[in-house]
């Protein structure tokens, strides 16, 4: 029988749980959402698409102006190639980024002690590494059509469980699974939550999705939104939006 290890994550003020993903084409654009929301949130998501078009320079200028950066590009590949990106990835000062858990054990294991030796010799702030579950989009019969017999749920929670083993700091989830990680991996792990969509929101190609206030309560403890907030006709009005269903879900402070 497993035991639980349960206790809500600590207090986070609403604003800080909120990750806008700058999910856009050109750095000019992305700045303009970073102008418009930097006092609003506690930080901002770049992925595949704006690290292709912009590059690791335009995440350091976002890290220089002491902004909280998630690097979103999923590392997967040998250990020796992943831990080496992912020290160059500390040495830009961005304070979070991911591996793919299901890398397996050594592949995480050497990052995240090379990383954390990388930083304590050079004085660097060492970012959180996170492990990638199952991606949002996937659902049961995705991952059966590659040969995965388990379920969504039960891939996520497995794949949970081997990223605490080795030491990652938490874990990228959907919000449908984040109560049942909370309660295997303990207080202190860290989920961070894509799929997450207002109400009245589409899911676009999502498929494990809810809301921000679900999330909350499930056990999340940071949420990505990008294009709810990156499409919205007013971005400020949107995120005001999306922290009040923050704060309305576990008492939070919004700022």
């Amino acid at each position: 029988m497993t035991e639980t290890r349960t206790a809500a994550p600590a207090m986070i003020r609403a604003r800080d749980r909120l990750i806008v993903a700058l999910d856009v084409d050109h750095a000019i654009d992305a700045r303009r959402v970073v102008d418009e929301l930097r006092d609003m949130v506690g930080g901002f998501k770049v992925g595949l698409q704006l690290f292709t078009a912009a590059g690791p320079e335009f995440v350091r200028e976002l890290c220089k102006s002491e902004l909280r950066v998630f690097l979103d590009l999923k590392f997967h590949d040998i250990p020796n190639t992943v831990v080496k990106a992912g020290v160059e990835t500390a040495r830009l000062g961005v304070w979070m980024f991911n591996v793919h858990a299901s890398g397996g054990n050594e592949m995480m294991s050497r990052t995240v002690s090379e990383v954390s030796e990388f930083c304590s010799k050079t004085s660097i702030a060492r970012p959180l590494i996170i492990g990638v579950t199952v991606l949002t989009s996937s659902s049961d019969d995705a991952l059966g059509e590659i040969g995965i017999k388990a379920t969504a749920a039960e891939q996520v929670v497995r794949l949970a469980k081997l990223s605490e083993a080795v030491g990652l700091d938490g874990v990228v989830a959907s919000p449908l699974e984040a109560a049942i990680i909370r309660r295997e991996c303990g207080a202190n792990f860290k989920i961070v939550t894509p799929g997450v969509r207002p109400i009245n929101a589409t899911s676009d190609d999502q498929k494990r999705v809810s809301s921000p206030a679900e999330a909350v309560r499930n056990g999340s403890d940071y949420l990505v939104v990008g294009r709810p907030v990156i499409g919205a006709a007013d971005r400020t009005a949107a995120v005001s939006d999306i922290l009040l269903e923050i704060s309305s879900a576990n008492n939070d402070q919004i700022s």
